[in-house]
């Protein structure tokens, strides 16, 4: 199984991840989470951010969630992925692919801007949502309307959505 979280920064996808994780460690299920700028570090940002370099990022994690799958342990993705062409994609590559859309408004993105993506990025890099077009995800498991409801009634939901698969 692999599990994809997605939506725009400041979404949530690295907290809701992060909770799956804990979750799965206290339950002894293998897993490792996969977050986007984790993987930016881990190449010393060589990609910058435009689509191209953007999409060169979801694959190195396309390619890494595949070999952990491959080995057992269940990927927890977090990343923008704004394409769904890659989506897509991805779809096509894992048996047991698990999307869930964070959806969040942009200017609640922009009020709350906990990493400063808004603001310290603004006319630098092109940001999702702003600059760039977020595509609206067609087909997923789960739709999370995170401005709508608290951190634990998400997870509850991420929680209820696993329970009953």
């Amino acid at each position: 199984m692999v599990i994809w979280f997605l939506g725009i920064s400041g979404s949530g996808k690295s907290t809701l991840g992060n909770k799956l994780k804990g979750h799965f460690d206290k339950n002894n299920i293998r897993s490792f989470l996969l977050d986007g700028d984790i993987v930016r570090d881990f190449f010393d940002n060589d990609l910058g951010y435009s689509i191209e370099e953007r999409k060169q990022n979801i694959k190195r994690i396309l390619l890494t969630a595949y070999a952990l799958e491959k080995n057992g342990i269940i990927p927890i993705v977090c990343n923008i992925s704004p394409f769904e062409s890659l989506r897509y994609f991805a779809r096509e590559k894992f048996q047991n692919y698990v999307q869930i859309y964070l959806h969040k408004e942009i200017k609640e993105a922009q009020k709350n801007d906990v990493k400063n993506i808004y603001k310290d990025n603004l006319n630098i890099t092109p940001i999702v949502g702003l600059d760039l077009d977020f595509e609206k995800p067609l087909h997923n498991e789960l739709v999370i309307y995170v401005d709508k409801e608290t951190e634990d009634e998400s997870f509850y939901k991420i929680l209820t959505y696993f329970e009953n698969k």
